[in-house]
């Protein structure tokens, strides 16, 4: 199966990072990562990325819960974005609550809800959401 070029991980939580790559990694998933620790850091990254026309992300797994920024106030920004590339997002939260799920939703660019801990069978779940999305 083709891997996607570049994964980003918007996360603080150290642990989790290590073990999504990981998974992502034996899952031959991708050949890079971008890896951030609030939704605000990316948000930076990501416009930067954009207005030097420079390579984007294929995928965001992002957290909801985090410092500075959380994942809903990232959506809220990002979404606001205008980006020729299609980014699939996928929530990747330790979240059990339905609000939170029926809240994204509410989002076109959010493709599905992931609660954590995420395995290497989710991960090629996501890989194949991305491949056929992408072409």
């Amino acid at each position: 199966m083709k891997k996607i070029d570049i994964a980003c991980i918007v996360d603080d939580d150290p642990i989790f990072v290590y073990g999504a790559k990981r998974m992502m990694e034996l899952a031959d998933f991708c050949n890079s990562f971008l890896i951030f620790n609030n939704g605000h850091d990316a948000l930076h990254k990501l416009k930067t990325l954009i207005k030097c026309k420079d390579e984007l992300p294929d995928l965001i797994l992002l957290d909801l819960n985090m410092p500075i920024m959380d994942g809903w106030q990232f959506l809220d920004n990002f979404t606001q974005i205008k980006i020729d590339k299609k980014i699939i997002i996928y929530i990747v939260s330790s979240s059990i609550d339905p609000v939170d799920m029926e809240r994204s939703k509410q989002y076109s660019s959010v493709s599905n809800f992931v609660v954590k801990p995420i395995s290497v069978d989710k991960v090629k779940e996501i890989m194949q959401d991305v491949m056929k999305n992408n072409n």
